[in-house]
């Protein structure tokens, strides 16, 4: 009994326990006040907030916060879910549509002799540049790194290559179908596979 209680009281003086436990309460409160709310809690745990207009909307879901890295004019999407414990760094501007899922770890399952759940885990951080638009229902993989003022079609699967700054990409596996040029012309190609 005394181990119990002494492991639950290593756990709640944790600091990621508090804010699991904070966000818990605030992450489904409406409205501007809800974003406000979630916003100035989010960044105070992140490992950086840059601060301005950080728009947090609800039931998003931000994992192994500590390892979150926020830009100025940040948008997250409702619903969204960001594993962070690899390292996710969202820059200026980057907005993020609702129902996308950013991962920075994955499981190890190399070993066929091992079950999958006892190899334990891989981190690869994710970078997303300045004023980066993904869509919604998106799945940006560990791993990956998408240039300055790219946008993610809806419902793509960003996995780890390397992608041109200002691209439109889409589909399952995620490919380059356009690019958008710096003075705001959209040029797309739908001619490659």
């Amino acid at each position: 009994m005394l181990t119990k209680i002494r492991r639950v009281w290593w756990e709640i003086n944790k600091p990621l326990f508090w804010y699991d436990f904070l966000y818990y309460f605030i992450e489904s409160i409406p409205g501007l006040a809800g974003q406000k709310i979630r916003g100035g809690l989010v960044s105070k745990y992140s490992a950086r907030c840059d601060g301005g207009k950080l728009i947090i909307h609800r039931r998003a879901t931000l994992q192994g916060i500590h390892s979150l890295t926020l830009g100025e004019n940040v948008q997250i999407g409702q619903d969204v879910f960001i594993q962070a414990n690899g390292k996710v760094t969202l820059e200026d501007d980057v907005m993020i549509g609702p129902g996308t899922k950013i991962w920075s770890v994955n499981h190890k399952f190399e070993d066929i002799n091992v079950p999958i759940y006892d190899q334990g885990y891989t981190q690869e951080a994710v970078t997303i540049k300045k004023g980066v638009w993904i869509g919604a229902n998106s799945f940006v993989m560990p791993g990956v790194t998408l240039p300055e003022g790219c946008v993610v079609c809806a419902c793509t699967v960003v996995n780890k290559k390397k992608y041109k700054p200002y691209s439109i990409l889409s589909g399952n596996p995620c490919r380059m179908i356009g690019t958008r040029s710096p003075q705001g012309e959209k040029q797309l190609d739908y001619t490659k596979d």
